[in-house]
């Protein structure tokens, strides 16, 4: 039975640092905070190139980076929350939670498709994002973990077969 090869990329640069509040069952919410996330990626397979490279390495750390500088200092947003009405006009985008009303400049904000800003919801959209910059891993990747971590000591992964 053959083994399987994984590469982990973790670099200093994969990080992001945005605000966010997570917003709960009932309606209400975590007030307005920030965190430094860092991400974590790491691709398996059980080939190796003509070279013994899983992957090249370099290709997929820029997108990693590439994808952290869309994050990096913006307020997330979850367009999908059932809680949350979020309403873009033109240079602002308002979130209204119950009596809470937030307005933003529309460049310092990002939706993003989730129901909920949480390490979970985060470390999924990164994989999302990432399998689709890399449409080519799949030749020989044969599954991709992101991990997101938001504090030391606490964080969440998304492992998933391409």
């Amino acid at each position: 039975m053959p083994g399987t090869f994984s590469l982990r990329l973790g670099k200093e640069d994969f990080k992001f640092s945005a605000a966010h509040f997570t917003v709960f069952d009932d309606g209400e919410a975590e007030a307005l905070h920030g965190h430094n996330y860092r991400v974590t990626v790491e691709l398996s397979g059980s080939d190796l190139d003509e070279l013994d490279f899983l992957v090249p390495a370099a290709a997929t750390k820029r997108d990693v980076r590439a994808e952290c500088a869309a994050l990096d200092e913006k307020v997330l947003l979850p367009a999908g929350c059932p809680h949350l009405e979020v309403a873009e006009g033109g240079a602002t985008v308002t979130a209204v939670l119950g009596a809470r009303r937030y307005e933003f400049p529309s460049s310092e904000v990002v939706l993003l498709p989730v129901a909920n800003v949480t390490v979970e919801a985060l470390a999924r959209f990164l994989w999302q994002r990432l399998r689709d910059r890399r449409k080519h891993l799949r030749d020989r990747v044969d599954v991709v973990e992101v991990t997101v971590t938001e504090t030391p000591g606490q964080g969440a992964s998304y492992r998933r077969s391409l």
